[in-house]
């Protein structure tokens, strides 16, 4: 008996079409790829495109999955998704997901051509990851993000080119796997799952990215606007101007959390000005985007304020 994968559409590049108004549907999409070694069955969401994409479409792809796998006897789920938002919305599913992923393999894929483009890279993304979810070698592994025959962990997926089918990468972590002949080979240990979190992200995450010069008056309009939770982009391995330093301190006092990442995910501790940071509150996430950061402060904040983030974080 053939596994069953359920496929989310949710348009965006893979399914556009230049000159042609209509975006393809799940369906059509599985007219462009070859035989599939399971049952498919295709849902198509309603969505944003992927660079104006709300947390509200985020849940809604995170909970199908979750009661895919749970609720509704499906091997697998694969979602097409823009590359512009899709590390945040593949690590938000592997966050609510958590130990769910262990009954079938997740898979995130989409492309960065068009779908009649001479070179369109979609068919071959969605064929390869609907292989790799109806595949038990994956069942564990979390949510993977699918590109060019590469798999990646979401916990370490990253853009690194929105204009080539290679689209992304887990550096500095090692890729997970690939897919060779329709099937899922790994070469690297996936990171543990997640616990499910018990009650709703926060919505309410600012990212901002700081700039020499940068002053706390900065910081402190995202708060008046209602942000229960900020991620600051440092420069280079994690750094903030010491302006912020007071401001990061009393934003802690207040419950509000102040997360702390580089400009590229680093291995370690950071650099001195961000330990710094630490000492004033911040919470340090060295290896992590800012795009990942926001989401698992968003999960830390459903249930708590500093202490759940710092837990969150130092998991």
């Amino acid at each position: 008996m053939s596994n069953k994968v359920l496929l989310i559409a949710t348009g965006d590049t893979i399914a556009q079409r230049p000159g042609v108004s209509q975006v393809a549907t799940g369906k059509d999409l599985l007219t462009h790829v070859g035989p599939v070694a399971a049952e498919v069955v295709v849902e198509d969401m309603l969505a944003e495109p992927s660079w104006d994409t709300s947390v509200t479409t985020m849940l809604a792809i995170a909970r199908r999955a979750h009661a895919a796998l749970t609720e509704h006897g499906f091997d697998g789920v694969v979602v097409t998704h823009g590359v512009d938002n899709l590390e945040e919305a593949a690590y938000l599913t592997d966050l609510l997901v958590g130990p769910a992923a262990a009954l079938g393999g997740i898979v995130f894929t989409g492309a960065t051509r068009y779908l009649d483009d001479l070179s369109s890279d979609g068919p071959r993304n969605l064929s390869s990851a609907l292989a790799v979810a109806a595949d038990p070698a994956v069942r564990g592994a979390g949510v993977l993000v699918c590109f060019d025959d590469e798999l990646h962990a979401a916990r370490w997926a990253r853009l690194a080119d929105p204009t080539r089918p290679a689209a992304f990468t887990s550096a500095p972590y090692p890729r997970l796997g690939a897919v060779v002949d329709g099937k899922a080979a790994l070469v690297a240990s996936p990171p543990p799952l997640h616990q499910r979190p018990p009650s709703e992200p926060e919505s309410d995450v600012a990212v901002i990215r700081a700039y020499s010069g940068m002053t706390a008056a900065m910081v402190n309009a995202v708060v008046d606007a209602g942000a229960r939770g900020i991620v600051i982009e440092g420069s280079g391995a994690g750094n903030v101007p010491i302006e912020l330093f007071a401001t990061i301190m009393e934003l802690t006092h207040w419950e509000i959390p102040v997360v702390i990442v580089p400009r590229v995910p680093v291995i370690g501790r950071g650099t001195t000005g961000a330990e710094l940071a630490e000492k004033a509150g911040a919470i340090l996430a060295p290896g992590m985007t800012a795009g990942h950061a926001r989401v698992a402060l968003m999960v830390a904040l459903g249930h708590g304020g500093v202490r759940a983030a710092r837990e969150m974080f130092r998991r």
